[in-house]
């Protein structure tokens, strides 16, 4: 009985597949005039059955379907279509207006419904086309116009459905057309249009109309106000985004609700103290072009600066921000604009004195105008002597060191007595010359009044009273000090005494008396100074507390020394030869050479040979299979060894991926009959095998172009680099990664250079020879190319219909047991374009059913976009005892990887679920059949709101093409293939590059570092070039990173530029080694390029969620990590027996791989940083810091400088509180009122698997949050957080802006914080000095950085968040 219902099912099944192929037995008798159906193909075609003998009759009238659809048609009509819908929808029948035109007949329909909630009916306007396309909906008849114009509403209603499958045949053209209108509609920013709920989105948009109206009458208001505030009308000085948005909508807007910023008076002293030992400005010595300088010139003069003030800074600063800070800083408060005071300024008071003498002396040492500040600070150094911080401040005013001004002598000098004498006799006499204009104010201080001095504010007002006063010095009489008291600007006062000082010091040196004639020469001058006070610089030490004494320039990037190139000297080894020639002999070498022989490449080896040695450049195109990868670098070799020059070879064939590297390597040396590491060789990222004796080495790109980009940093230097390298092979190139285009503009340049120095080989899975032989011999180098043929068998193809015809899958045959073209429509129509699971399973039953029927061995290789996919499937697949299922993808260990190659236990079929790795970068030999999802994973970019998406999309016709010759490898195959054949012609050809698509940052830097200063001009040299305004943005990323000062690299980008990580991760490392945290930030780095050790699986994940939560101490997820990794290392270090870390692995779901992974990953970039100079020569990654001696605050706030600008925003509700018995206590608020903002997308929300979901609050001051991921699916979620402070924002954030209506600052273009913008100004000033630091360190890796004042300040301002301790 069993054996005859499988003999009924393999009836069936094959019954079934031969249906599917189209093979009729008998072809219906007379021309069938059904159209294809698009989801068919060119299989399934159902023959139309004969029709009965009829005797000559008249024609019938035609239906309304005959007229709208053809003769043949059995489809809906559009008017019942939308009707349908429309009832579907609750909504009235749609109304039709007739209208004849000249041209014809044309329709208009319109929509009506009533709200049931509301019983409000609302009739929408005609769905009018626009008049450039009306021609699409004008008929001959009024019967054909209705009929198009339903076609049209019922377009407008449901774009995003497939009703056009059931559309008469003229009808889906016409709903190909709309979907080209609707396009460019969307642009036009008409979205709105084809909304799937007309009537929702007619009430949304007369709300935001009334909105907009509202916000309209608002902003009128606001500006009406601003008119009355200070500094109003520079408001716009903010560039980008700032200004624009907040001049057009309430002023205080955005700014009540954000963070106050304080800075404490002592902390705030000591930072002025410390920019005045040397702030850079503008290192690179950027001239502004005078256009803008005299445009920032009459900007800030309407700020209420003074123009001369801003005349004098432009020529200092590089652009308008830096101007804005310069004059900040050098600017006495006195002359400063009001809304660049802090809130309750006053001149000259001490806010909460306790000492009133001590506060009279610095009021009394500030009035000549010397900073209130720097008084204070000099008086405490000089023990509270009045007179010696007196005489202190002017050798500040004069620049001179300490005790310099008393240290000169003359021998003309007279001396006429003791000085307590002379004084009293010079003060005596004065006091008879000046009479009333004479004042005594002390024993040791005079005041002399000067006569007709002009009001520098005002010369309208009349004169200004002024004197000078004249204070006996310790050096007395042969220097005084000077003072000018009088209600003049602090920079003019300090002007006329500085002036005075140096007439003394130039003509009355000699003089033993000569108060008066400094007196005089005052009387005589200073309305003159008044007019011209020279320059601000000359006075600012004194005047501003903040300003440098003495100017120094950033400290310069370290120059790197050059290696001396190592040329290869093509001279003949007859020892290699004959060497060569006994290896030949050897048995094992001649079996491997028997199967290399069966390859097709093979065939052409002479060719191969012939070509490489005749061409500056040869390109090698071979379908997968062809031998072109392992057979092509080995005949080059072989030839070389036969010339007896074998020994001059050194070989670097690039591989895209870790595994393919890997797995060549493998093969490549099997095949020599040689272990890894021995003639051929691998570098990976984080492994490498290599020896003196090797000559093949297969590396990833990214080794390669971490090697070019460590050379030295300019063209020359990548010259040099590659004089010891005989050949470069970049395998693959037809993917376009972003590595491999940049490698081949970066060998171009090489090649323009030196012509001969090496041999280029470029191969690729496809026959696109073209594109990349015109991109070289664009440069005069001579281009060479060779085909081989695949070694492939025949390979069926079947379409989705097939399929299902094949599995009868959510179907229903009719009595002839065929699925009828209407129902396979609706059919597809319901799978939809996602990948349906139970559809798979059954295709790879009825496989493997039909495999196991023709007694056929060999594998089923499934391809799905990505790794989420891959398990579902197998889990899916893994229900069925008679499959091996495996999966495959590039983030297996290298381990399972291998496994695919291996053959399945007895009894049962292997299934390989895989990505596109499978197309082309490794060959698994004994697959007969492929089922092709024809989905692939691709990292794209949305430059407007800068986010990076790994998107499903259709892969290109060239990949499928691939994967369908997978089937083909060791016998007739078959590709199933889960789309239409429609769908597949409108799959683009060829995958777009990589550099088109991806964020262009770490490539802009590595071009900028090489010494390529026009990086949009040389990135334009590439295959295909890379949109401008991809580019422009990541360029602005990387200044707003900090890794660029204008067009100029700090010395934090030069460092990003050598190390082989992400940027973020590192500048995270190049933080960690300035602020003395470096293994912590290494870690990080490490587990950021590797993924979280911790693994949650699906059916534990609540289990796994509480094991993560037992490392948490409240600084997110990152630092969480970081600690169980240390756990871990401790308890290796520490050699605890395997099994029992194991154990802890398991207990606490963590994967000891991916441990294993971050362990090896840091080791590289200890190696890096120690070869960049980072870290001293021969530092090894041993142990890590004890957690008991991190400031969790620091590191939190060097994750946060690494992942700028990904910053997002916390936004708490308000403040609620509850009764006790102590009084009000302030509750937490609940977690899902916390809201997160950030700049591109708005609202964002929190990952559920991040150790801060569910948080009702965050320590340190935190009002910030970092992250090092954003993914849109539902919602957007971000990933990888850290909680940091607004000192942590201030410091490592993107630049500060000033808004110059005092209300606070301006952060990275969008974060507010309310606060004195001189507290900005001087954090911005600090930023400065960090980076000379980092070159510092850089200069020489041994420095202690431990005590050095900056790095002590920026702790201090991180830790105590700005106050004083």
């Amino acid at each position: 009985m069993a054996e005859k219902k499988d003999a009924n099912i393999r009836a069936h099944v094959n019954d079934m597949v031969k249906k599917a192929k189209g093979k009729a037995d008998s072809p219906a008798p007379g021309p069938s005039n059904a159209p294809k159906d698009g989801a068919e193909g060119k299989k399934g075609q159902k023959a139309e059955p004969p029709t009965a003998q009829l005797p000559p009759a008249a024609p019938p009238k035609p239906t309304v379907k005959q007229i709208i659809g053809g003769s043949s048609w059995t489809g809906k009509l559009p008017v019942n279509l939308l009707s349908e819908y429309c009832q579907k929808q609750r909504w009235d029948r749609p109304e039709y207006d007739t209208r004849k035109t000249p041209e014809g007949f044309s329709v208009w329909v319109t929509l009506s419904a009533k709200d049931p909630k509301t019983q409000l009916f609302t009739k929408l306007d005609p769905f009018k086309i626009p008049p450039s396309h009306k021609h699409l909906l004008l008929r001959d008849t009024a019967l054909e116009a209705k009929h198009a114009a339903a076609t049209y509403a019922l377009f407008r209603v449901c774009s995003m459905q497939n009703k056009h499958t059931v559309l008469p045949p003229d009808h889906k053209s016409l709903w190909k057309e709309f979907q080209a209108l609707k396009v460019q509609d969307v642009k036009d920013g008409k979205a709105w249009m084809y909304e799937a709920d007309p009537f929702r989105a007619l009430q949304e948009r007369q709300e935001a109309k009334a909105a907009a109206e509202k916000k309209r009458k608002e902003a009128e208001a606001a500006k009406a106000k601003a008119k009355e505030m200070p500094g109003a009308s520079g408001l716009m000085l903010m560039n980008g985004s700032g200004g624009g948005s907040v001049a057009a909508s309430n002023l205080m807007k955005g700014w009540t609700a954000a963070p106050k910023v304080e800075m404490g008076r002592h902390t705030r002293v000591q930072l002025e103290a410390l920019l005045r030992t040397g702030i850079s400005w503008n290192p690179h010595g950027i001239r502004m072009p005078q256009g803008q300088k005299d445009s920032v010139v009459a900007e800030f003069g309407k700020l209420g600066f003074r123009r001369s003030h801003v005349a004098e800074a432009v020529e200092y600063c590089k652009d308008r921000e830096e101007t804005l800070e310069w004059l900040l800083i050098h600017v006495p408060e006195d002359d400063l604009p009001p809304w660049a005071l802090p809130e309750s300024y006053s001149a000259g008071i001490s806010v909460g004195a306790t000492n009133l003498k001590r506060e009279g002396i610095i009021k009394s040492l500030s009035e000549p105008g010397y900073s209130l500040e720097l008084c204070t600070r000099v008086l405490d150094e000089n023990g509270g002597d009045e007179g010696r911080t007196a005489e202190a401040l002017q050798e500040i005013l004069l620049d001179a060191p300490s005790g310099e001004t008393s240290a000169k002598d003359t021998d003309d000098f007279l001396d006429l007595g003791p000085p307590e004498e002379q004084w009293d006799e010079e003060v005596g006499s004065l006091e008879s010359i000046y009479g009333e204009n004479f004042r005594r104010e002390s024993d040791q201080v005079v005041r002399i009044r000067l006569e007709s001095v002009k009001n520098a504010q005002n010369a309208q007002k009349g004169e200004v009273q002024t004197f000078l006063q004249v204070r006996r010095a310790s050096s007395y009489p042969k220097h005084l000090i000077l003072a000018i008291i009088a209600k003049l600007p602090s920079y003019i006062k300090l002007s006329i005494v500085k002036r005075a000082l140096a007439y003394m010091e130039e003509s009355l040196q000699d003089e033993p008396m000569k108060i008066y004639l400094v007196m005089d020469w005052v009387q005589q001058n200073i309305n003159g100074i008044i007019d011209n006070p020279g320059k601000l610089v000359d006075i600012s030490a004194v005047s501003s507390a903040a300003s440098e004494r003495h100017p120094v320039p950033s400290a310069a990037s370290r120059q790197r020394t050059r290696r001396p190139a190592r040329t290869i000297q093509w001279i003949p080894d007859s020892q290699s030869r004959e060497r060569w020639l006994q290896r030949q002999e050897s048995s094992s070498w001649r079996d491997m050479q028997s199967k290399r022989q069966r390859l097709p490449a093979w065939q052409m080896r002479d060719l191969i040979v012939d070509t490489v040695s005749e061409n500056h450049v040869t390109i090698i195109s071979g379908e997968t299979g062809s031998g072109k990868s392992t057979q092509s670098v080995q005949f080059i070799l072989d030839d070389l060894y036969g010339r007896g020059l074998g020994g001059c070879a050194n070989m670097i064939v690039t591989q895209p991926r870790r595994i393919s590297a890997l797995g060549l390597a493998d093969r490549v040396a099997e095949e020599r009959c040689s272990r890894v590491g021995d003639e051929v060789g691998y570098a990976i990222r984080g492994e490498s095998r290599q020896s003196k004796d090797t000559r093949i080495t297969f590396v990833t790109t990214g080794v390669l172009l971490r090697r070019l980009q460590t050379s030295g940093g300019r063209v020359d230097d990548v010259v040099a680099s590659l004089a010891d390298v005989s050949h470069v092979i970049i395998d693959e190139v037809h993917e376009r990664s972003l590595d491999t285009d940049f490698l081949l503009n970066l060998i171009r340049e090489v090649m323009r250079t030196k012509k001969d120095m090496l041999k280029l080989i470029l191969m690729s899975a496809t026959l696109d020879a073209a594109t990349f032989k015109d991109y070289f011999a664009s440069e005069g180098l001579s281009v060479g190319t060779v085909e081989i043929a695949g070694r492939t068998f025949p390979v069926d193809e079947y379409y989705l219909d097939d399929v299902i015809r094949m599995t009868g899958f959510s179907a229903e045959a009719n009595d002839k047991g065929f699925i009828s073209d209407e129902t396979m429509g609706k059919i597809i129509l319901k799978l939809g374009s996602r990948i349906n699971y139970d559809l798979l399973v059954d295709a790879v039953k009825a496989i493997d059913f039909e495999l196991s029927y023709e007694k056929q061995s060999g594998g089923i290789l499934i391809f799905l976009p990505g790794v989420g996919e891959i398990n579902h499937a197998c889990n899916y697949l893994r229900s069925m005892n008679s499959l091996h299922v495996l999966p495959l993808h590039a983030s297996l260990e290298t381990r399972e990887q291998k496994k695919v190659f291996a053959s399945p236990p007895p009894g049962k079929r292997k299934i390989v679920v895989a990505t596109n790795v499978a197309e082309t970068s490794i060959t698994i030999d004994d697959i007969v059949a492929v089922i092709d999802s024809g989905k692939v994973k691709e990292t794209s970019f949305d430059p407007q709101n800068n986010m990076r998406k790994l998107e499903e999309t259709w892969a290109s016709r060239a990949a499928c093409k691939q994967r369908r010759g997978r089937a083909g490898r060791v016998q007739d195959g078959r590709c199933y293939k889960l789309y239409t054949e429609n769908l597949e012609r409108q799959m683009a050809e060829r995958p777009e590059p990589e550099i088109r698509r991806v964020p262009l940052e770490q490539l802009c830097l590595s071009v900028r570092a090489m010494g390529m200063r026009d990086v949009s001009r040389f990135l334009g040299r590439s295959p295909t070039p890379p949109e401008a305004l991809a580019i422009e943005g990541a360029i602005k990323l990387l200044q707003r990173m900090g890794a660029m000062d204008g067009d100029e690299l700090t010395a934090m980008g030069q460092q990003l530029a050598m190390l082989p990580a992400d940027l973020r991760c590192g500048k995270l490392m190049v933080f960690g080694a300035v602020f003395g945290c470096l293994d912590d930030c290494v870690t990080i780095a490490a587990i950021l390029s590797t993924r979280s050790p911790f693994i949650s699986p699906q059916e534990k994940r609540e289990q796994a969620r509480k094991a993560r939560m037992m490392f948490f101490n409240g600084d997110g997820d990152l630092i969480t990590d970081l600690e169980a990794f240390q756990h871990w290392d401790g308890m290796m270090s520490d050699r605890v027996p395997q099994r029992q870390v194991r154990s802890f692995c398991e207990e606490n779901f963590l994967s000891f791989q991916t441990l294993s992974d971050i362990s090896n990953t840091r080791s590289q970039y200890y190696t890096s940083l120690s070869e960049m100079g980072i870290v001293g020569p021969g530092r090894a990654a041993v142990g890590t810091s004890a957690a008991g001696s991190r400031d969790p605050r620091l590191l939190r706030a060097l994750v946060a400088s690494a992942f700028t600008p990904q910053i997002a925003r916390i936004q708490y509700p308000d403040k609620k509180y509850a009764n006790s018995m102590s009084g009000a206590v302030e509750l937490d608020p609940e977690a899902r009122l916390i809201k997160y903002f950030n700049q591109e997308n708005g609202r964002v929300f929190v990952h559920p698997s991040s150790t801060l979901f569910g948080s009702q609050g965050f320590s340190g001051h935190a009002a910030y949050m970092s992250y090092f991921s954003i993914i849109s699916t539902s919602k957007i979620f971000v990933r990888d957080l850290t909680p940091f402070n607004a000192y942590t924002l201030l410091l490592f954030s993107g630049p500060i802006e000033l808004d110059t209506l005092g209300r606070g600052l301006l952060v990275d273009g969008w974060i507010r914080l309310r606060g004195w913008a001189r507290i900005g100004v001087l954090v911005a000033r600090l930023r400065g000095m960090v980076d000379d630091v980092i070159a510092r360190k850089v200069e020489n890796p041994g420095v202690d950085l431990g005590d050095d004042k900056v790095i002590r300040m920026v702790k201090k301002l991180i830790e105590l968040n700005g106050l004083d301790a």
